[in-house]
């Protein structure tokens, strides 16, 4: 028999509780649809210099509070966190359709769903759920040789398998590796800025901004030729700052602790290595997508929707299925794998993508835009681009912004033409493309790995610096290096 709580009527079962819940959503989503839709078609573009700097405000109260709100109220943002970027979304989404009408929020929202959410969001679970499969069996032991050659491991294969998959495979044993050391969050925040920033700035491959740039027209090793002793510049000099520090850690008294939390029980090896052929269709998606030209394309609700872009997601909905098929529950147990840390990136960065909205438009409205001293800051007073600004303007705006559509934004203020780009003012898009890649590691939120290695680094127990600690870390450490940059690549 069932049991009834105190007597009362009986509670429907969990599927039932599911299902209920799925409803809701859709219901809701439905209503928001009916809302949004009628006019769609007729609905004109964003002019981003009509808009008032206010409707940016959704968007720094989001980073304010991601900021804040785990230091002010960690336990309601531990909660809530869903639901204060929801309220931040709808503080968007409902003045825009009220003041320029539900057309044009329609097109606005649909457009940030279907053509940049939901493909970002498949193609960071595809590679969460792969590298989530694979296990790394057997104890590491942390000292500042071995933590120094798992980060350059994952410097180099950042640029093939992606910033987020060389992160999501290498981070969890990095950590249990790390397991019997006091003062672990060092290695973490190093992890962040090489892993999974510097690290991914060689091929398309490795970031999004490059991506993007592969896209327009950009040659596929043109990067990995132009900024490749800056790329080597920077990993090497924090490779070896943070062997220094690990190293002053780690010969500390009482840094080991007494007991291993990993016994030595097993023999180095991989778990669930057919996952590593997943990682393989998954960057071979990626680039198919990038490749395939097509001009079959579907409208939906005022965003085309091209057929590349679909078969690659479909497949990246295969792939995840495949992926927690394949993989035995053991190999996630061993792996504490959870979908935790990302359902916060999915909620997280679901409230960026739409309140970013109005910060892009006005950015892509160039000089005539409310950000036009931005945009001017980057042109020499002869009329021709400043390296320099270009990289300093893209890594700042990428550090705070998504850091796909403000290369996108630079690409186009410096002319936009790939061939001139990547000969006349090659020096101009190397500044474009290592800004936005770099400085993606001065903040939590200037790129997705980041937020997602914070979020499994706190589900291991260790203690992360906050929004603004974070901050210190890289101002002391990234910041004087990005000067030293400057002055040799970029003047």
């Amino acid at each position: 028999m069932r049991r009834l709580d105190n007597g009362g009527p009986r509670k429907p079962p969990v599927g039932a509780r599911n299902k209920e819940r799925l409803m809701n959503i859709f219901r809701w989503a439905a209503t928001l649809g009916l809302l949004l839709l009628p006019g769609l078609s007729f609905a004109a573009d964003l002019d981003g210099g009509q808009l008032s700097t206010l409707w940016g405000v959704p968007f720094a109260g989001l980073l304010l509070s991601i900021a804040l709100m785990p230091l002010l109220v960690p336990a309601f943002w531990h909660h809530h966190y869903g639901k204060v970027t929801a309220a931040w979304s709808l503080v968007f989404l409902l003045p825009f359709a009220l003041v320029y009408g539900p057309a044009l929020a329609g097109v606005s929202f649909m457009h940030a769903l279907l053509a940049e959410y939901i493909p970002f969001i498949l193609l960071l679970t595809a590679l969460f759920t792969v590298a989530g499969g694979i296990h790394i069996r057997g104890n590491l032991h942390g000292s500042p040789g071995l933590n120094t050659a798992i980060l350059a491991i994952g410097a180099v294969l950042a640029s093939f398998m992606g910033t987020t998959g060389a992160s999501m495979l290498l981070i969890r044993p990095l950590i249990r590796a790390n397991d019997n050391r006091v003062h672990r969050a060092h290695v973490v925040v190093f992890f962040i800025f090489i892993v999974s920033n510097a690290g991914g700035s060689l091929t398309p491959l490795g970031d999004p901004p490059l991506f993007l740039g592969f896209l327009k027209g950009v040659d596929f090793f043109w990067t990995v030729r132009h900024i490749f002793p800056e790329t080597l510049f920077l990993i090497g000099a924090l490779l070896a700052i943070f062997y220094a520090l690990d190293s002053w850690f780690y010969h500390r008294r009482e840094e080991i602790k007494p007991v291993d939390p990993t016994p030595d029980t097993k023999r180095i090896g991989f778990d669930g290595a057919a996952n590593f052929w997943l990682l393989g269709a998954i960057a071979g998606l990626v680039l198919l997508s990038g490749f395939w030209r097509s001009p079959l394309a579907f409208n939906i609700a005022g965003t085309d929707v091209g057929l590349p872009g679909l078969v690659r997601d479909a497949g990246l909905i295969a792939i995840t299925w495949l992926s927690l098929k394949i993989t035995s529950a053991k190999v996630h147990a061993d792996n504490q794998f959870s979908w935790g840390p990302m359902a916060e990136v999915a909620k997280l960065f679901a409230g960026i993508f739409l309140t970013i909205i109005p910060v892009i438009a006005m950015l892509k409205a160039g000089t005539s835009g409310p950000f036009g001293a931005v945009v001017s800051a980057v042109t020499r007073a002869d009329g021709s681009p400043d390296p320099a600004m270009y990289f300093w303007a893209t890594g700042v705006l990428s550090s705070f912004l998504d850091n796909a559509p403000t290369y996108l934004v630079f690409f186009n203020t410096a002319g936009g033409d790939p061939q001139a780009m990547m000969t006349t003012f090659a020096s101009t898009l190397a500044a474009i493309s290592a800004g936005a890649v770099f400085m993606g590691a001065n903040t939590y939120i200037g790129n997705a790995p980041n937020l997602m290695v914070k979020a499994i680094a706190e589900d291991r127990d260790v203690k992360m610096p906050s929004f603004f600690g974070y901050m210190l870390w890289s101002g002391a450490v990234l910041i004087p290096l990005f000067i030293v940059m400057t002055f040799i690549w970029f003047k």
